[in-house]
């Protein structure tokens, strides 16, 4: 009952952050003033610190790692899309990008606010590892910075008239999917090792074992692709966003394949 309590609270904290958000995304896209711009920043990270008071709390209530649905799941992924977004803004300095990060980001909270989840303290004994925290959160951390570089490739794709025009976001687009990759491979060892452990066998391609090293294939493309043509930005961009498409369906339409409904890696509704 104290999950499903917290779960009545959930649209309490996820309202006020839509609202920093939005509030946000507006003085980023609305005013040139560098106070302005300052508070926009405020309200973005007051936002997800908000989300993440929620998410410490929920924690402490369930007595486990809220890493189990999809429903969690979305949750860190909003958490990370916002501040990816703020940090991208701080260090590049994009209104735009740090915009659509937190748009991106209320969807996954709106979404969550029309699928509701009773939240309890159960765990299969698989999932009782100390692989489990660090094999979710790497994940989830790549998918964001993933997710912020498919909206640079979005934007270019279809508001930059030229290669010329996009020099300076396909940078920015190339260091968030270095990152981004980086924690995949990552993700994919801690999964190796936490399968090892839990089953015996480091990989048995399953459906989403198999998708996972597709998602993981499509971003080395991408990275060979940038350094073999470095001046061919646009079709850069769209092997940028059909890599997301395939992590997408690596992360939620998985769930939906007959072949991967005995699979250990489907997560809860």
């Amino acid at each position: 009952m104290e999950g499903l309590s917290m779960w009545l609270d959930f649209p309490i904290y996820a309202s006020v952050a839509i609202l920093c958000w939005l509030a946000a995304s507006g003085l980023f896209l609305s005013s040139g003033k560098k106070l302005m711009n300052q508070l926009a920043a405020g309200l973005s990270f007051a936002g997800t610190a908000f989300l993440l008071v929620f998410m410490t709390i929920l924690w402490l209530h369930i007595q486990r790692p809220p890493m189990r649905t999809l429903g969690e799941t979305r949750l860190w992924y909003a958490i990370f899309m916002s501040g990816i977004g703020l940090g991208s803004y701080l260090r590049w300095k994009y209104k735009w990008l740090v915009s659509y990060s937190l748009g991106l980001a209320m969807v996954f909270l709106i979404i969550n606010l029309q699928h509701p989840e009773t939240y309890d303290k159960t765990l299969m004994p698989a999932l009782q590892s100390p692989w489990f925290i660090p094999h979710v959160i790497v994940y989830i951390f790549a998918y964001a910075m993933l997710g912020a570089s498919s909206l640079v490739a979005l934007r270019n794709i279809f508001f930059a008239p030229s290669d010329k025009t996009i020099k300076g976001p396909i940078q920015m687009a190339d260091n968030l999917v270095y990152l981004g990759f980086s924690f995949l491979t990552l993700g994919l060892l801690f999964g190796a090792l936490w399968a090892k452990e839990a089953w015996g066998h480091y990989w048995t391609w399953d459906p989403k074992e198999t998708w996972a090293f597709l998602t993981w294939m499509f971003y080395l493309v991408y990275i060979h692709y940038r350094f073999r043509h470095p001046s061919e930005h646009k079709r850069a961009m769209t092997i940028l966003a059909v890599s997301f498409a395939i992590l997408l369906v690596c992360w939620f339409g998985v769930n939906y394949l007959p072949s991967a409904q005995n699979s250990v890696h489907i997560y809860s509704e």
